[in-house]
């Protein structure tokens, strides 16, 4: 089993998203293959979580043949499995949980499925529209697909040359919805996935440390002398004169004196 980057799924490499890339036989081809591992009775119970997010699975007693040929009728897959640590082999019945209705969606699933294929789902929705789906639905929808609606008159839906004819030749799949005389088109296309890019610094190198620990240790020199001020290098005492050179401070009045002036002036 391989996923669209060609990397070979194992029940190791298993998650909850690329599950949906592998069918019934899979599965019990890939717990086949690890019970005979060394540690395979380690995290086992993780395994068929994983599994059953994708996968109905439901226990089948060994002794009950039509009960056996009740699920192959329903299109289950039957395997022998131990899903218990240090357990006996069980039959099982493992079958693709099915994508019919909009809440099956999943942020997991929603990449596995094709336009028409949603559409299809859509259109189950009780012919409400794009805006009868919930906004965690559509966002669901929205994270996997390009989406847009019109809403017209049926004689001018595909009219040459509007809106209708565009998307289709640009690879959009379209659920038209009638409501009465006017028709609701909605244009599905797959969105193409795109990694995120990660994250990365430069490294420094070792000239780069110690200029920046020079600099450092210069702005953070302790040397008292720096608390000091000093006078510049070209000052001259001569050429200090009343008009470069002030002070500012403050006369105490003399009060004997202020009342003497108040009495000339009195």
């Amino acid at each position: 089993m391989k996923q669209d980057n060609q990397k070979v799924i194992t029940l190791k490499t298993l998650t909850k998203n690329n599950v949906w890339d592998i069918q019934e036989n899979d599965v019990i081809r890939l717990w086949e293959g690890f019970e005979k591992e060394v540690d395979s009775k380690v995290s086992l119970q993780h395994y068929l979580d994983i599994i059953r997010t994708a996968f109905l699975m439901e226990k089948v007693p060994a002794d009950k043949k039509p009960i056996k040929e009740k699920y192959e009728k329903m299109g289950y897959k039957i395997g022998h499995l131990k899903v218990v640590e240090n357990g006996e082999k069980m039959m099982w019945a493992i079958k693709k949980r099915p994508i019919s209705r909009v809440t099956d969606l999943t942020y997991e699933n929603i990449h596995h499925i094709t336009a028409a294929k949603l559409l299809e789902v859509v259109g189950r929705n009780f012919g409400g529209g794009w805006d009868s789906l919930s906004q965690s639905i559509q966002d669901i929808i929205e994270s996997g697909f390009e989406i847009s609606t019109t809403t017209l008159p049926k004689d001018r839906l595909r009219k040459a040359g509007g809106l209708y004819e565009k998307k289709v030749a640009d690879g959009f799949e379209v659920l038209e919805i009638e409501k009465g005389t006017w028709v609701e088109a909605i244009f599905a296309k797959v969105k193409p996935m795109v990694e995120k890019p990660k994250l990365t610094f430069p490294s420094k190198s070792a000239d780069d440390l110690e200029d920046e620990d020079g600099e450092f240790a210069m702005m953070n020199d302790d040397d008292d002398d720096d608390d000091e001020l000093e006078m510049p290098a070209d000052f001259n005492d001569d050429e200090m004169n009343e008009d470069n050179y002030r002070t500012t401070f403050e006369i105490e009045s003399d009060e004997e004196e202020e009342a003497e002036n108040l009495s000339d002036d009195l």
